[in-house]
């Protein structure tokens, strides 16, 4: 969360995420790179950096690399995570195509409640780990929420298939 504790634009979210891939791809980020990624302009990106920077996200300079703080890697990581979350329920779960689930991951990231990101995880992590299923599936998902352990049937099942 930034200094200021109010939660992020989607707009200012999205730059953190991109600086930490570009970041994560060459070690550093520069502001032409983030302005063609983002397909923004190169006085948007200052703007941008300007106030990332006075949240504490940041590390900036005019015409130096752009690093992430450690709270704007924090943020940046959070922002993948809820991104990869989603993306992989639409792939998996509902069957749509690649383009769909990132653009549809991309706008959900920054409104869905951290509660329902966080339950579509346990969701994924538990499909992940029940090679059956069956009648009492969404029972054993609830329980599994709430306790974060697997029914016995299921922890049976894993450890025959190898799936743990």
């Amino acid at each position: 969360m930034p200094k200021s504790g109010k939660r992020l634009s989607a707009s200012l979210e999205d730059y953190l995420e991109t600086i930490h891939h570009i970041v994560e791809e060459k070690q550093v980020a520069r502001a032409k790179e983030i302005a063609a990624r983002l397909k923004v302009s190169r006085s948007s990106v200052t703007e941008a950096f300007r106030s990332l920077s006075q949240k504490g996200l940041i590390n900036y300079a005019p015409y130096e690399v752009i690093t992430l703080t450690p709270a704007g890697t924090k943020v940046a990581r959070d922002v993948i995570r809820r991104h990869q979350a989603l993306k992989d329920f639409f792939l998996r779960v509902l069957a749509v195509e690649e383009e769909l689930a990132e653009e549809g991951a991309c706008q959900i990231e920054h409104t869905a409640p951290r509660p329902i990101i966080e339950r579509l995880s346990l969701l994924m992590n538990y499909i992940d780990g029940c090679p059956q299923g069956g009648e009492d599936w969404i029972t054993n998902f609830k329980r599994y929420c709430q306790t974060g352990e697997a029914p016995e049937k299921c922890r049976e099942c894993q450890s025959t298939t190898g799936n743990q």
